[in-house]
C-alpha cells in the first residue's frame, strides 16, 4: 500500500481510503472483518458520514472494532456534515449544525477526536463567517483536528478561505474513469466539441495549485448509483482494457480501475464504497501501480474519451 503525506497537516494516509457508507447492510461481525482485511491491506483512514445509515454506520463500526484510545490513535477518522434529511433534504452550514451534527457523531464513532471533517455538499445559502466559528470552536476544543469539503468548486473554496482560518485540507470529488469531468475539458480545450464543456470548474488544477487532496468517491460506479461499470455491456471494451493492463501488473479489473485514478499525479486517494474484503484486496493491489502514459491514455480513450 502507498503511503501519502497530506500536505499542511502531520497525516501519513494510505493513498485508498475504506469508505463506510454502507456497512449498515453487514453484521458487526462482518464489519468487523471489512475492517481488519483493510488494515492487513494498509489502509488507515476511514471515511463516514452523519447521513449514512442516518447515523447507523457510525454507531455499528465503533461497536464492530472497539475504538479502545490506543488502537484509535492508529487509524484516520473522517467524518462528513451538512446534510440533512428531515421532511425534504437540504443542505445547512449553520454553526449551530455544524457543531451539534460534530458532537453527534463523536458520540456515535465513541471518539474524543475526528482526523477529518469534511462539509457534505455545498451549501448555497452557506454564511461563511458562521462555518470559521465553528471550526474555530471545534479545533481549539480538541474535536477536529482537519477540515475539509466535498463536490466543491474553486470559487466554492475560496469564499470559505476568505473567513475560515483553518486550511481546507481535503476535497471530495466524484472521479473514476467512466466520470471524467474533472479531466475532460484539460484535455479537449478550445474544442467545438462536448468534451471541451467545463463541468468542473477547472477544480482538479485548483486543487493542486492550493495543496488540497482530492478524494475520489464512487471510483468504479456506471453514472452516479447504478452499479460497477464493468458489470454493463456497453463498458465492455473498456473492461477488456482495464483486464489487459492490469494482467501484466498482477491486477483484477478493479485493481486497474484503481491504479488508473491513482496513476495521476495530483496524489489522489480513492474512496472505496465496498462491504466485500475481496473487493478491498483487489484494490488495494492497484494503490502503487506505475501505470505508464500510453497505458493511462488508452484506457481514457477506450471509456469513449477523444484524445485530440
Amino acid at each position: 500500500m502507498k503511503n501519502i503525506a497530506i500536505p499542511n497537516t502531520e497525516l501519513t494516509s494510505s493513498n485508498i481510503i475504506m469508505g463506510c457508507m454502507r456497512i449498515n447492510t453487514l453484521s458487526l461481525k462482518e464489519i468487523d472483518t471489512l475492517v481488519k482485511t483493510a488494515l492487513d491491506q494498509g489502509i488507515n483512514f476511514f471515511d463516514h458520514a452523519n447521513v449514512y445509515g442516518g447515523g447507523e454506520c457510525e454507531t455499528l463500526f465503533s461497536k464492530a472494532v472497539g475504538l479502545t484510545p490506543a488502537f484509535r490513535e492508529k487509524l484516520i477518522i473522517q467524518s462528513k456534515c451538512g446534510i440533512r434529511k428531515e421532511e425534504t433534504v437540504y443542505y445547512d452550514f449553520s454553526k449551530e449544525n455544524i457543531l451539534e451534527s460534530t458532537d453527534a457523531i463523536l458520540h456515535r464513532l465513541n471518539t474524543d477526536y475526528l482526523d477529518v471533517l469534511l462539509l457534505h455538499r455545498p451549501d448555497t445559502l452557506v454564511e461563511p463567517e458562521e462555518v470559521a466559528e465553528a471550526f474555530e470552536i471545534l479545533h481549539t476544543s480538541g474535536k477536529v483536528k482537519y477540515f475539509g469539503v466535498s463536490n466543491s468548486n474553486p470559487n466554492q473554496i475560496e469564499l470559505l478561505k476568505k473567513y475560515v482560518s483553518r486550511p481546507i485540507i481535503f476535497n471530495q470529488l466524484q472521479y473514476s474513469v467512466v466520470h471524467t469531468p474533472l479531466i475532460d475539458q484539460g484535455i479537449a480545450v478550445n474544442m467545438a466539441i462536448d468534451q471541451s464543456v467545463d463541468r468542473a470548474g477547472q477544480t482538479l488544477d485548483y486543487c493542486r495549485l492550493n495543496e488540497i487532496t482530492i478524494q475520489a468517491w464512487s471510483p468504479f460506479q456506471k453514472g452516479f448509483f447504478e452499479g460497477p461499470f464493468f458489470q454493463h455491456p456497453e463498458y465492455g471494451d473498456l473492461t477488456n482494457a482495464l483486464m489487459k493492463y492490469g494482467e501484466k501488473y498482477g491486477l483484477d479489473v478493479t485493481g486497474a480501475a484503481v491504479a488508473w485514478i491513482l496513476r495521476h499525479p495530483a496524489n489522489m486517494q480513492v474512496v472505496l464504497g465496498t462491504t466485500k474484503p475481496e473487493r478491498i484486496i483487489a484494490a488495494g493491489k492497484g494503490s502503487g501501480v506505475p501505470m505508464s502514459r500510453q497505458e493511462w491514455y488508452n484506457i481514457y480513450q477506450t471509456a469513449g474519451n477523444m484524445i485530440p
